[in-house]
């Protein structure tokens, strides 16, 4: 069995539904820590804030990553060595700026990338996806069959998550805290400025830093009682239903290919600093801080072994067996980008006249 071959089990219909991974974290300030979830705006019924579903009194589940913002956390780490030899490296420069797509929140459904000269070989890709070839993109932008994409402002191609991530927080008792600042100088009293007059002047100097000012009890984290957790799948479902057209060999080094890029992924250990104040780690105080399992269409389950340096060798392998697409740097093109807003526009003008 070669390298290459030897996860041919997973691409089976008879082989599992999915590996799924539970990761016990905890704040690098141990399990007393605070922790900064992200914060949401007003909308839909919900007030803003923390996403906390449940009883802030009992128990509650809050959420600390998405599985969006996981996903583009994980994905750019395919630009990095060792990964990066993977997956094709596209940058799009534009301006002063040089993003990859790896980078792009929407991948190859991107407006970055839309408008660029890529625009038609993606969307003769994407046309591809739709009639049961996915080969094509992955020659382009196979993390975005991995991670999703759905081409929502052209062809309507969509590709589903092969692998989700989300972190959570259980059980979870809510903080606030105040501040005040101070400026350096009593300006007013002072003389430096005048008294303000109105509340236009009154907020002027506020916003400038010229007078004391006041927060209280803004959004000051939360401690996770019932500990946070990481939950990951892999859906080997989905990915047997990915294909390289009617050709059954070339089908099979493409599901190779993308299983590898997957399966090193998620093994990775993607957790650690999500932002200010939210900084994690696994749990070593726990007696199995990573717990990853087979789960089989009967539900069944098994133990899987296959460590993160064994993932990238077969990835590797299964890469140059696939063969990666082209590295490419590409220019944001303005003039597509003009026509693109155009183009939208037309469409939305056209549908107010149909609904009149």
């Amino acid at each position: 069995m070669s390298e290459s071959t030897k996860l041919d089990a997973y691409l089976d219909d008879a082989g599992p539904a999915a590996l799924v991974l539970h990761d016990e974290l905890v704040s690098v300030e141990g399990p007393e820590g605070v922790v900064f979830p992200p914060t949401y705006a007003a909308g839909d019924n919900f007030p803003g804030g923390y996403n906390i579903d449940g009883n802030l009194e009992g128990e509650n589940v809050c959420l600390i990553d998405s599985v969006g913002a996981q996903a583009n956390r994980i994905e750019p780490m395919f630009g990095r060595a060792p990964y990066a030899e993977l997956v094709p490296q596209i940058n799009i420069r534009a301006g002063d700026r040089v993003v990859s797509i790896l980078e792009a929140g929407h991948r190859a459904g991107d407006a970055v990338v839309r408008c660029s000269p890529l625009q038609e070989e993606l969307q003769k890709a994407f046309k591809a996806l739709l009639k049961g070839d996915a080969e094509p993109l992955a020659r382009v932008a196979p993390t975005s069959l991995v991670f999703g994409v759905w081409d929502s402002r052209d062809t309507q191609a969509k590709a589903p998550r092969l692998l989700a991530s989300t972190i959570r927080a259980r059980n979870v008792r809510k903080l606030t805290r105040s501040a005040q600042y101070v400026p350096a100088i009593d300006y007013v009293g002072h003389e430096l400025l005048e008294e303000p007059t109105d509340k236009p002047m009154k907020s002027a100097y506020s916003e400038r830093g010229f007078v004391h000012v006041p927060a209280s009890a803004s959004h000051g984290g939360v401690i996770a009682k019932g500990g946070i957790r990481r939950d990951a799948t892999l859906s080997l479902a989905a990915l047997r239903l990915l294909a390289a057209g009617n050709a059954p060999e070339r089908t099979r080094a493409l599901r190779r290919y993308l299983l590898g890029i997957a399966v090193t992924a998620f093994t990775a250990n993607v957790s650690g600093y999500l932002r200010q104040g939210c900084n994690l780690v696994l749990d070593a105080s726990k007696p199995q801080p990573r717990r990853i399992e087979e789960v089989y269409p009967s539900g069944e389950r098994k133990p899987f072994t296959l460590s993160h340096e064994e993932a990238l060798a077969y990835a590797k392998a299964a890469a140059k067996a696939f063969g990666v697409g082209e590295s490419r740097a590409v220019d944001f093109d303005k003039e597509r980008a003009r026509r693109d807003v155009a183009g939208d526009g037309e469409k939305k003008a056209k549908g107010k006249k149909a609904k009149g």
